[in-house]
């Protein structure tokens, strides 16, 4: 297994995610690509210390961009992790 702080980015702050937060006790993560979800909970629990029940994952392929000249390039691609914890668990993230 990775070290927790290689397995979990950032945090995604977004309207939908808050109303996740607080509709399903949801919190939405920015993880490596190459972790699993088996990974991604190990690094949740140890790290906040709380039970996780469900983890979903998705992958985001980079955007093409391109600025005012010929060349063209590319956004990173990233992995988002969407976890679900046990009622009565909570994340304080602010």
């Amino acid at each position: 297994m990775r070290d927790i702080y290689q397995v979990i980015d950032t945090v995604r702050m977004s309207e939908k995610a808050a109303l996740l937060q607080e509709n399903e006790n949801t919190y939405t993560f920015k993880v490596a690509q190459g972790a699993n979800k088996i990974e991604i909970k190990q690094a949740v629990e140890k790290l906040f210390k709380v039970k996780v029940l469900d983890v979903r994952t998705s992958n985001y392929a980079g955007k093409a961009k391109r600025r005012r000249r010929a060349d063209a390039g590319r956004t990173a691609s990233w992995k988002k992790a969407i976890v679900r914890l046990k009622d009565g668990d909570t994340l304080d993230l602010i």
